[in-house]
Formats: structure tokens, sequence, C-alpha cells
């Protein structure tokens, strides 16, 4: 298991969040995902061998927002 933390500039609240943590339903090999409005950051621990680190960022963006590693 590998756990990252990825900078996401555009939250706006807690629904933003919550859309967010929705990845760790779409995306096997993802244990937990918490995303947090405040600091603007989402940590994701997930196996990297069932899921990478650019099928993670992707799935965020596909929900709309803009994701760094």
């Amino acid at each position: 298991m590998v756990k990252k933390t990825f900078k996401v500039s555009d939250m706006h609240c807690t629904n933003c969040a919550m859309k967010i943590e929705e990845i760790e339903d779409d995306l096997p090999g993802v244990r937990q995902v918490s995303a947090s409005y405040h600091k603007m950051q989402l940590t994701v621990e997930y196996d990297e061998a069932r899921v990478s680190e650019a099928q993670i960022l992707e799935a965020v963006k596909s929900k709309g927002y803009t994701v760094e590693a």
C-alpha cells in the first residue's frame, strides 16, 4: 500500500470534497480517500499493483477538479 497526498486547487466546499472522495468506489485498488477543502488536498491510500497514480489523477479530473501530484 502507498499513501500519497495531492493538491486540489479548486475545491470550494464540503460537497466538493465528498464528490472527490467518490473515486474510492470508482477505482479498484483504492483503499481510503480523504479530501479536505480547507487544506485543498486529497490523501489516497492505494495498492499500486492495482491502480496507478495517473489513474487516480484522471479520476479526480473526470469529477471536474484540477489536481497536482
